[in-house]
């Protein structure tokens, strides 16, 4: 039971209560008035005890707080707080970063249930542990690692603005990639393969993606207003790290570019059906699906069944990691440069970098320096 007391040379009363370990403790309550000063303690053993609910207790804390601070103490829930950081990154990030934490954090909630309305302060550890044993079982290695990678650095911030006291939950809260495929680079036999059974747009777009580093939906929704052909440059500015990137058009590319069919006005797409599938479905999924069916039909993967089976869990089930994918040409980009002895600047100049940290790590460099190093690119297109 609780009880106050008074310590010498002190005005303030003293709460005296049972932990539930139960070691006997005293904490200063700050008040002179004793009636005051056993209420205080009455709640704190009642807290210690848990003889109060979750919620109940994060009041009875506020409440403390405020009697002895003077200030208002509040916990948001996790629904209002995520929410409220999502509106503040809006304009820090590109349009694709902001649908992947929209993504992420909405999954979070959806896990969470009924405990998203409860208090930020009560997730911990165990609750993140939780969620990526749950990911694990239903997404690939990597996309578990990102959802971590977001809920460590949601609590980051709210830590930071005082929302969240405690250490962050996902701070130690690791996902190793083995087990899954690593992406990798395409050798050169195996793009000639892919373009043996690709149609003209996905040639162009493979062409494109070789010869510029390029992702998929920055090259899906390139313009001939992004094309100079008497500069012979292509001008574009990526999506995710809102970085202009102005790139010499490599011969091979050149020779596809002039295949295209050009209207008059340079608002049209260079490849219009890519363009309709990213502004129908939001995103490039249903592309990277219909690049995964080239790479099948090259004898390079297996196919997928469009329905789920015992037998296959299809494109609905857990989604495993390619060791090849669209984005593999940046990679491969990436190879031939520097296996064809080019500086590192260089190569990170043409490809582009994921933040602007990395980008102002190298200095300019300029256009005849990037069209050399293009032209060391082996063209693959000449047997393919």
């Amino acid at each position: 039971m609780s009880s106050i007391r008074k310590k010498p040379l002190t005005k303030f009363w003293y709460a005296c209560f049972t932990l539930p370990n139960g070691r006997r403790v005293q904490r200063s309550t700050k008040e002179t008035d004793r009636k005051k000063a056993q209420k205080l303690a009455d709640q704190w053993e009642a807290v210690t005890k848990g003889r109060v609910r979750a919620r109940q207790a994060q009041k009875v804390i506020a409440d403390i707080y405020s009697e002895i601070t003077g200030e208002h103490l509040t916990f948001p829930s996790v629904r209002d707080y995520f929410e409220s950081w999502l509106e503040n990154k809006k304009p820090e990030v590109s349009e694709s970063s902001f649908a992947f934490y929209q993504g992420k954090a909405r999954s979070f909630l959806t896990w969470l249930g009924g405990r998203a309305d409860d208090q930020l302060t009560l997730i911990e550890k165990a609750d993140i542990i939780a969620l990526r044993d749950y990911e694990l079982k239903r997404v690939s290695r990597k996309s578990t690692r990102h959802a971590i990678k977001f809920l460590r650095m949601v609590f980051k911030t709210a830590k930071s603005d005082g929302k969240y006291r405690e250490e962050n939950p996902a701070i130690d809260v690791k996902v190793k990639l083995q087990g899954d495929s690593e992406r990798r680079a395409f050798t050169i036999p195996e793009i000639r393969r892919v373009l043996q059974v690709a149609g003209a747009e996905w040639r162009s777009l493979i062409c494109f993606g070789l010869y510029t580093g390029q992702r998929l939906g920055d090259l899906a929704r390139l313009t001939w207003a992004n094309v100079d052909l008497e500069r012979n440059e292509i001008r574009l500015r990526a999506r995710k790290t809102g970085r202009t990137t102005i790139i010499p058009i490599a011969s091979p590319l050149r020779a596809e570019i002039e295949k295209l069919q050009a209207g008059d006005d340079p608002r049209e797409p260079l490849h219009p059906c890519a363009l309709a599938s990213v502004e129908k479905n939001g995103g490039v999924n249903t592309l990277s699906r219909q690049f995964g069916e080239l790479l099948a039909d090259a004898g390079l993967a297996e196919h997928k069944p469009h329905r789920k089976t015992k037998a296959a869990p299809g494109r609905s089930g857990r989604r495993t990691i390619s060791e090849i994918s669209f984005h593999s040409l940046r990679h491969t980009a990436t190879s031939l440069m520097k296996n064809a002895g080019i500086s590192a600047a260089v190569v990170q100049d043409i490809i582009g970098h994921d933040s602007e940290a990395m980008s102002d790590h190298y200095t300019h460099v300029d256009e005849e320096t990037k069209r050399g190093a293009l032209a060391k690119i082996p063209d693959v297109l000449s047997a393919a």
